[in-house]
């Protein structure tokens, strides 16, 4: 019989987390231990879709 090993279980080893946007999700995680890092980013042109198109239309 083949056994396959068994895959590590999620809850057993720390946490951490890659945040995007939002700072406090990373602060909320921060205050409970969890190894966090934070990346500040916005959706480029603030998240107009026109102005993005015009925008991603200079770069080429």
């Amino acid at each position: 019989m083949n056994k396959k090993p068994k895959p590590p279980h999620l809850l057993d080893t720390p946490l951490s987390v890659i945040n995007v946007g939002l700072e406090t999700f990373s602060e909320d995680l921060k205050s409970q231990n969890v190894v966090t890092l934070h990346i500040d980013w916005s959706p480029p042109a603030g998240g107009d879709p026109e102005l993005g198109d015009l925008l991603s239309k200079l770069g080429a």
